[in-house]
């Protein structure tokens, strides 16, 4: 007797499944992760809810900028002990995790960094603990499309996940019952004066993937936020003014993702431009003698927070702390492309005690997070050269 044939699998009841497999694959492909449940992105992917507060954790670990470099960022994961570096998988358990921004620009590997912390986030929400990635002044560069610190190597990258997406489109559009997808290429210029031909193919890619609705902006940058509390501790990439968080944290949270998705024009919100923008300021990050009044009169406008962590400004001594460790700075410039620092990470439990965890095995410092005055030091400052003191100038 026949057996009886199971009805064919075709695109008529497998639309959803198939659209599912081909980002999978895409994803792979770009990243060599694999991502649960991948969904298209769409035009009509929901708004992402914003959080601006979170609660204090018992522990919390804060990152500095990372700047394309993948190496060096899974040193400063794993010394964190917040991923296995061989796997790639979230070790942190309940542990929070905040890393200020800067992800994008100056190194090769922009991409793959945008995957796996965004698989780490994943991760981290499964086993009880959280990461947060926060936006930086180069991640909102290229949103702008401002592209003047990105490399050859990250031209390239984003060629190669350009051909990959392609290839994704060319699948979907294999089965007719699926709803047709967007091209995000559409209305990109295919030449760039004045740029080299050879780089013309990346500057595409790198403008459909991260201009506002792009694809990867949308994705891995939306859900953002610009400035996250979580206990006791503020974090934002540049600082924070009176004048910002008069205006409301949440309002510039939700600010940039409603731009960063599309829905408030080409330029970038207003609090995010300028040298005193909270992605640019370097009131609180440069140099010894900071306005630690200022820096007192913003942080007791925002209730129970006692202290300031940022970014942006390269910290050539290490992990440091000004006006009676109000302002915390935590960019050691760890990237090839900056200056090429050892990993430090800022580790805060139980909302008061502070260590710096460093990859310094001439120092093995595992102390409290050193104050440095003029003419005075402190802690870790201790054991540097005059000559390590000195900032690394930085314009971006």
């Amino acid at each position: 007797m026949e057996e009886s044939i199971p009805s064919a699998l075709t695109c008529s009841n497998l639309p959803p499944q198939l659209s599912s497999f081909v980002n999978a694959f895409v994803d792979f492909c770009v990243s060599g992760l694999f991502f649960p449940n991948s969904k298209p992105n769409t035009l009509s992917n929901p708004i992402p809810v914003l959080s601006t507060h979170f609660p204090a954790p018992s522990r919390l670990v804060a990152i500095g900028d990372l700047h394309g470099d993948y190496p060096k960022s899974l040193q400063a994961l794993a010394l964190a002990g917040l991923i296995d570096p061989f796997s790639f998988r979230w070790t942190g358990g309940t542990t929070v995790a905040v890393q200020v921004g800067d992800v994008l620009d100056r190194g090769g590997d922009e991409i793959r960094l945008l995957y796996l912390l965004q698989r780490l986030k994943l991760d981290a929400a499964h086993a009880g603990g959280e990461l947060l990635t926060i936006l930086g002044n180069h991640e909102v560069m290229n949103i702008d499309g401002d592209f003047r610190y990105v490399t050859p190597e990250g031209l390239d990258e984003f060629k190669q996940w350009g051909r990959w997406f392609r290839v994704g489109l060319s699948m979907k559009r294999l089965c007719s019952d699926l709803e047709k997808p967007i091209d995000p290429f559409r209305g990109i210029p295919m030449s760039f004066p004045g740029v080299k031909r050879e780089f013309w193919e990346g500057f595409r890619s790198r403008i459909a993937a991260l201009r506002p609705d792009g694809v990867l902006s949308r994705r891995f940058l939306a859900d953002n936020p610009t400035v996250a509390v979580v206990g006791d501790s503020v974090f934002v990439h540049g600082g924070l003014l009176q004048r910002h968080v008069e205006y409301g944290l949440e309002r510039i949270n939700e600010d940039a993702r409603d731009w960063i998705c599309g829905l408030n024009g080409r330029l970038s919100p207003k609090n995010m431009r300028g040298r005193d923008s909270v992605v640019w300021l370097r009131r609180f990050s440069e140099g010894f003698n900071c306005d630690c009044q200022h820096l007192e009169g913003v942080l007791s406008m925002i209730p129970g927070v006692r202290r300031m962590v940022m970014g942006h400004t390269i910290q050539e001594q290490g992990i440091n702390a000004v006006c009676e460790n109000r302002a915390i700075r935590i960019d050691v410039g760890l990237s090839k492309g900056c200056s090429n620092g050892l990993p430090e990470v800022l580790e805060i439990n139980g909302g008061l005690n502070m260590r710096v965890i460093t990859a310094n095995s001439l120092y093995d410092y595992r102390g409290k997070v050193p104050e440095v005055r003029e003419g005075e030091r402190h802690g870790l400052a201790l054991l540097l050269s005059e000559s390590r003191l000195k900032e690394v100038e930085a314009a971006a």
